[in-house]
């Protein structure tokens, strides 16, 4: 197969739903409502951190305290520490439906699939995200051949100082690409500190994560609702155009 046409069939199922071509016209004065009698609804977490404990889980976990609260069910998992090669352009996904390295990346596909959201944690490192998890994400949104469109997606950043806008806006392209509305907070979604333990200092930053976990549920449930009453929007074949021909 063609790169090129490798490249247009993976944005064709990025932009592809079974929902899409039944779509209803929708009244301008409806009012959504959530439905009372909606199945569990599900969060995958993902810390980017080598350490277990650090920062970045305080920022996570203070989103997932709400997420608790609400009755949302998620899973954390920790990948900081994993042994995850980047991808080498194979292509052999889209010929096998998974990447051909079997390793954490394929175990955490069909959880991915499953998820109605999707939250990205990391350290900043250069103004950067951790590279293990830069390599995880990139093979896994690239190796999968489920429709992500209308799964929410959310970033979170934790540095000392700076830097925390750059790796924001760096998790938010993933999301971007595949038709995953992004939830905000109040602010930029990052917490400050350095040494263990610090973020739980950062009142203003915690508060952001939560914020950001309620604003994501809302988000949530609304996409829910509007996709059982309407549909998702139709979807077009993806078009690739290179700049050089």
């Amino acid at each position: 197969m063609k790169r090129r046409d490798f490249i247009k069939s993976v944005l064709t199922v990025a932009a592809l739903s079974p929902l899409a071509n039944n779509v209803a016209n929708a009244d301008s004065k409806n009012v959504i409502s959530f439905s009372e009698k909606e199945k569990t609804m599900k969060v995958l977490i993902i810390n980017g951190s080598p350490r277990a404990n650090g920062n970045t889980s305080i920022a996570l976990q203070e989103m997932d305290k709400v997420f608790k609260e609400e009755k949302i069910e998620t899973e954390i998992i920790q990948i900081g520490m994993q042994n995850i090669r980047g991808c080498i352009a194979c292509g052999n996904c889209h010929e096998r439906g998974k990447c051909v390295f079997n390793d954490i990346v394929n175990e955490v596909a069909p959880k991915f699939e499953q998820a109605d959201g999707l939250v990205v944690g990391t350290p900043v490192y250069y103004s950067s995200a951790n590279a293990t998890l830069l390599a995880f994400l990139q093979r896994l949104f690239f190796s999968t051949r489920f429709a992500k469109t209308m799964k929410v997606g959310a970033g979170v950043a934790v540095a000392r100082r700076g830097g925390i806008t750059a790796t924001y806006d760096e998790l938010n392209k993933f999301f971007g690409i595949s038709g995953m509305p992004i939830a905000t907070g109040q602010y930029w979604n990052g917490v400050h500190g350095m040494n263990p333990g610090e973020a739980k200092e950062d009142a203003e930053g915690l508060q952001q994560m939560r914020t950001l976990a309620r604003n994501m549920i809302f988000l949530m449930k609304a996409i829910k609702d509007a996709k059982d009453k309407y549909g998702l929007p139709k979807k077009e074949d993806g078009i690739v155009t290179n700049f050089v021909r």
